[in-house]
């Protein structure tokens, strides 16, 4: 058996005159406070895992692919994860492991929320996806409420 990990990370700062149309969205759930600032849904969350799967395929969807994707006005963050998983061919997902930087919002209460979403997205169980968060003691801006921070590490295995 083949195995095979992939790191991602995204990040993005709150918007500064938020727009109360726009959810924030974590993870493909909404949560209550300000949203973030991107071209797209900004959904740090499923940003920093299709990096993964791009760090574990060579291939890059977060930059020109997602771009293209936005000018065409596809702003749904999983559209882009749904690209990336396609160059995944035989290899099948078997962990996914999350680590969520922020002062705000509460990432705790939506946790279960979040894992069954990601799950459904991705073809695993949510007992596959561990995700924690932290605040980092505010010593970056992050944690000082500025944004929010991701890193997801994907591990992949090929039978």
């Amino acid at each position: 058996m083949k195995i095979r990990t992939g790191l991602g990370q995204d990040s993005h700062r709150f918007l500064d005159d938020p727009d109360p149309t726009r959810p924030l969205l974590l993870g493909g759930i909404e949560f209550d406070g300000r949203p973030l600032n991107g071209n797209s849904d900004a959904d740090v969350v499923l940003h920093a895992i299709t990096n993964a799967v791009s760090s574990v395929t060579g291939i890059n969807v977060i930059g020109k692919t997602a771009d293209t994707m936005c000018r065409q006005g596809i702003t749904d963050s999983a559209e882009y994860l749904q690209v990336a998983l396609t160059h995944l061919g035989g290899l099948r997902i078997s962990h996914l492991a999350i680590s969520i930087e922020c002062l705000t919002p509460k990432i705790s209460p939506r946790i279960d929320a979040m894992k069954a979403h990601l799950a459904e997205l991705l073809g695993i169980h949510p007992s596959d996806i561990g995700i924690t968060a932290t605040t980092g003691e505010g010593l970056t801006g992050m944690g000082r409420g500025e944004g929010v921070q991701v890193l997801a590490i994907l591990t992949v295995f090929e039978e």
